[in-house]
């Protein structure tokens, strides 16, 4: 059965989300919105198919818009709006474009102003203003580093802003997610590192809580940090709903409606790059710098690592990409360029394949059955995603990116480090 058809729990959210968004915002007359970071389910499932298999800097290119400077974060689309964050001026600027889709004409731009930066732009592998924004298409909530929130309606009105507190942090990466009248943020690692939900129409705090992990030397071992810089992702299962988040060591599972912790399960390594996934009652949670990966059913309570835990991958190649669920499989690309079939329930690898010379900072995209990634000369390569290797494609863009694809109404808009592109199949 196709992805289009099936009645799953992450599809009937998409659709109650799609529905209220279109009724709130009649402007949205296009196909299928990209509102977060990956996409709908924050899962990186695309639900659309036909989409664009081969292109080149020269064919299937509608458009692209030349960038102000280098930038890791994804861009968002909501009807014929695409949103994109970017810093420029050493950092010392980081705005906020919403770009009409169907020319790539910049409608309009939103600034904030950091006079004095926090760290040196020459030293970090991470571009300022790296965290994709969010929209529920009547606003765009940006989350910028140090940190600030900013909410903007569809016309760049600004209706709040808000510092939530000390934090400064180099490579800030954590999206805001946006749930019903909530909007959550992973705000670390850093001295104070917290869990956030805020009221996404006002920016009042609902509750926040303290993390117990910082941006710390782990004892023994040199200069390896204990770190999260992971998206949360809402798990619906069994009629609840938990935030699931990534940290050092252990993968949570917060009450999403007053940040009471109500479960964790050990085993997860000590810097966690990439977003939890969720399917069929499933919890996936890999870390980076060669560390440990895990599988836990949800439900329980308290530590529920002996009693959920499905498998730990130990020492697992550096992952940054964000993974895909299809069916009864998971796939994953490393940091080397390498892609893993496991399976879900088990963790037995299926295959293991190298994509790309170069490194993957790019997170999997799942449509129509195949799985779309950027490696960081922005090569695209798409692959069947199957217990069988199959490659589909390789798509040369020559620029380079550490930014994930977004997809919406059969176009796919990549971000290089010097173009927004919108890439499209011949109608």
């Amino acid at each position: 059965m196709s992805p289009r058809r099936r009645a799953t729990p992450t599809r009937i959210a998409y659709e109650l989300l799609l529905a209220v968004g279109l009724a709130a915002f009649v402007g949205a007359a296009r196909g299928d919105p990209w509102p977060a970071w990956r996409g709908p389910t924050g899962q990186g499932i695309c639900f659309e198919s036909n989409l664009p298999v081969r292109w080149s800097p020269t064919q299937h290119v509608k458009w692209k818009v030349p960038l102000p400077g280098p930038g890791n974060s994804t861009p968002i689309v909501w009807g014929d709006r695409v949103f994109l964050t970017q810093a420029w001026d050493a950092g010392k600027n980081r705005s906020l474009f919403c770009i009409d889709r169907r020319d790539g004409a910049v409608l309009w731009k939103r600034t904030v102003s950091y006079p004095e930066t926090e760290w040196s732009v020459g030293r970090s592998p991470t571009p300022y203003a790296s965290a994709s924004p969010v929209t529920d298409g009547e606003r765009v909530i940006v989350f910028y580093d140090e940190p600030l929130l900013v909410c903007y309606d569809f016309q760049g009105r600004e209706l709040w802003r808000r510092k939530p507190g000390a934090h400064r942090n180099e490579w800030n990466a954590a999206s805001p997610v946006l749930w019903g009248d909530l909007c959550f943020v992973n705000c670390g690692p850093s001295e104070k590192t917290f869990l956030l939900a805020l009221d996404k129409r006002t920016g009042r705090t609902v509750w926040k809580v303290d993390l117990p992990f910082t941006n710390a030397r782990i004892p023994g071992r040199g200069e390896t940090f204990t770190a999260s810089w992971s998206t949360p992702l809402v798990a619906e299962w069994n009629g609840r709903a938990d935030l699931v988040v990534p940290l050092p060591y252990h993968v949570y599972g917060f009450d999403p409606t007053t940040g009471t912790e109500r479960w964790r399960c050990g085993g997860l390594g000590a810097m966690i790059y990439p977003s939890p996934l969720a399917a069929d009652g499933v919890v996936v949670a890999m870390a980076g710098n060669t560390g440990s990966g895990i599988a836990t059913r949800l439900g329980g309570s308290g530590d529920i690592t002996e009693t959920h835990r499905l498998w730990k991958a130990p020492r697992a190649q550096n992952r940054i990409s964000s993974g895909v669920i299809a069916g009864k499989y998971l796939y994953l690309v490393g940091g080397p360029g390498i892609a893993e079939c496991v399976e879900l329930r088990t963790g037995r690898r299926v295959w293991r394949e190298r994509l790309a010379r170069r490194a993957c900072w790019s997170s999997l995209v799942l449509a129509d059955q195949k799985l779309y990634v950027l490696d960081s000369g922005g090569v695209c390569i798409v692959f069947a995603a199957s217990p069988t290797f199959k490659l589909v494609a390789r798509n040369r863009l020559d620029e380079t990116t550490g930014a994930s694809i977004a997809v919406s109404d059969g176009e796919l808009f990549i971000r290089t480090h010097e173009h927004l592109w919108c890439i499209a199949a011949a109608k």
